[in-house]
């Protein structure tokens, strides 16, 4: 397994709406890689997740987006679930976050809906991602060129992008995002 030993990691969510798996089982898998996941959000407090419409689990929030810096971070995770990305799009804060973060040139990994960040951003023009496929035509929209793929790696010079589509493909998300952040630390 790759070791990305001290590698601080953000994962950026709104207060309600994450879909929970997509957090929990990056952050697990991060973690166990040596990395140390920090939970971003929009408000300090907590933060609802959500087993895709069910409520779940809450999560203590480490700290507001608004309080950090890009410089602070190695690589930043967007998990999904259809409110988590919608609430974040509208949040000044996070959008600009995301922006720099990906201008930064540093690994972001978005997965299911939370490409929806991206394309509020302005970050997809000339880069191909996946998505759940609703998302498609925003992502087209927005200039990028979407996929139907487990996992999408876009490194075109602007730093590299992983995107997966759904909890189905956790498992290729967490080992590309891993290994990008490895070669990042390198």
């Amino acid at each position: 397994m790759a070791s990305i030993d001290g590698a601080r990691v953000a994962f950026l969510v709104a207060t309600e709406g994450v879909e929970q798996i997509e957090l929990t089982q990056p952050w697990a898998d991060i973690k166990q890689a040596g990395g140390v996941p920090i939970l971003l959000a929009t408000e300090p407090g907590e933060v609802q997740g959500f087993d895709h419409l069910d409520k779940a689990d809450t999560f203590e929030v480490d700290e507001a987006v608004d309080n950090v810096s890009v410089d602070d971070f190695d690589a930043l995770v967007l998990p999904g679930g259809v409110a988590n990305p919608d609430q974040l799009r509208m949040h000044e804060g996070a959008v600009a976050f995301v922006r720099d973060f990906v201008a930064s040139g540093k690994p972001v990994a978005a997965i299911c809906h939370a490409p929806w960040s991206l394309v509020e951003a302005g970050c997809v023009e000339g880069r191909t991602l996946t998505s759940w496929p609703s998302l498609q035509t925003d992502i087209r929209n927005a200039g990028g060129t979407w996929v139907d793929q487990e996992v999408v790696v876009d490194d075109n010079g602007a730093g590299p992008l992983i995107t997966s589509r759904k909890p189905d493909d956790l498992e290729a998300f967490d080992r590309e995002t891993i290994a990008l952040i490895e070669k990042q630390l390198a």
